[in-house]
């Protein structure tokens, strides 16, 4: 077996394994904790809503970051590395990026109405957030620099011809 089709196989194995636990999350674990909680603060239960949109958006984006990533896992395999494909793969992939930034901003200031309203402290959620955003970015820029080859080697390419 070829290294190359055995890792790649691996990496494909593990996002079909998280794929598999954000499709638990979306559909067990995050209307379970909404009832839950919506039961113990009867007052505060509209303020569930925005939290699970949020949680929702970010769970599909980050299901099509993975569907993106298999996708472009078998560019790999198929020794179609640098390819348009591979190039529209990393663009819908930075979008979701991006995506995800928005929901999470969209969830600090759902947090901190919250906050404003209950008058209890958001300060730990609200940093956590802010260093979900870094990592998310960090990601983006990762994603940006591993672009910049495949445009390059797309130019050189299309001038040959």
């Amino acid at each position: 077996m070829n290294v190359k089709l055995g890792s790649t196989t691996f990496l494909k194995v593990i996002i079909f394994l998280i794929g598999i636990a954000v499709l638990a999350l979306c559909i067990y674990w995050l209307p379970e904790i909404a009832v839950r909680d919506a039961r113990v603060h009867t007052d505060m239960a509209y303020f569930l809503i925005p939290f699970l949109v949020c949680a929702y958006g970010i769970c599909i984006t980050f299901s099509v970051v993975l569907y993106q990533v298999f996708k472009l896992l078998t560019y790999i395999e198929r020794n179609n590395a640098f390819s348009e494909l591979s190039l529209k793969s990393l663009k819908v992939i930075k979008k979701c990026i991006f995506a995800v930034i928005f929901f999470i901003m969209l969830g600090i200031v759902s947090l901190m109405v919250l906050a404003k309203v209950t008058g209890d402290d958001a300060a730990g959620p609200i940093s956590l957030s802010l260093m979900g955003i870094l990592m998310t970015s960090t990601v983006a820029t990762f994603v940006s620099v591993l672009q910049k080859p495949i445009k390059n080697f797309l130019e050189k390419n299309e001038i040959k011809m």
